[in-house]
């Protein structure tokens, strides 16, 4: 245990910090003297910012006129003007891309396709072609063995046609499966399903 002694910086430093404690009349001097140190940097720091927060907006003097506007009406039709989308609104209704739905067709049937003892990776592997990157890791957590369906009973048709996706619904043996397929980059890729 170091030796306390009344001589050298650590002496000193205890004399300062210690001085507001000795009594409660050096405690409110601290308190006041700490205040007044505060409120002028913040004078300082507001008169150095160029905030001018004393000064008053000047009055103008007299009666001030407020000035005249005359507002004119178009003289054209706006209802004649033309439209300035030139591209189709990806919601707007558009006739199903049969390639859309071939791919719904193609992924159902990977989907249905999980014989005994086949793992999630392959599973998964088979489906890859077909789905986009984002769906295909939220479908890791899938196990092939809970698939309910074995085979592909019909045609895929589409539900919901727009101009950058289409719903596809396809019959399965296990079920109706409700596909959505968008345009993406690279082509037509499943982005959702729901077992019907």
């Amino acid at each position: 245990m170091p030796i306390r002694t009344n001589r050298g910086r650590a002496a000193v430093y205890r004399k300062v910090w210690g001085w507001p404690l000795r009594s409660p009349a050096h405690l409110v001097g601290a308190v006041l003297i700490v205040a007044v140190v505060a409120v002028a940097i913040g004078i300082s720091i507001a008169r150095a910012g160029g905030n001018d927060t004393g000064k008053k907006p000047e009055q103008p003097q007299g009666p001030v006129a407020a000035p005249s506007v005359q507002v004119s009406q178009p003289s054209m039709d706006v209802s004649a003007l033309p439209n300035r989308i030139t591209e189709t609104s990806p919601l707007a209704s558009a006739p199903p891309d049969p390639r859309a739905v071939a791919v719904a067709e193609q992924w159902a049937k990977a989907w249905v396709n999980h014989p005994q003892g086949v793992t999630g990776q392959q599973w998964l592997a088979g489906l890859k072609p077909f789905t986009t990157p984002e769906y295909l890791s939220q479908m890791q957590s899938i196990d092939p063995a809970n698939v309910p369906a074995s085979k592909v009973t019909g045609p895929g048709k589409a539900a919901q046609s727009y101009a950058a996706s289409v719903n596809v619904t396809v019959p399965t043996d296990g079920g109706e499966l409700r596909i959505t397929v968008i345009k993406a980059p690279q082509g037509w890729l499943v982005a959702d399903y729901d077992k019907g």
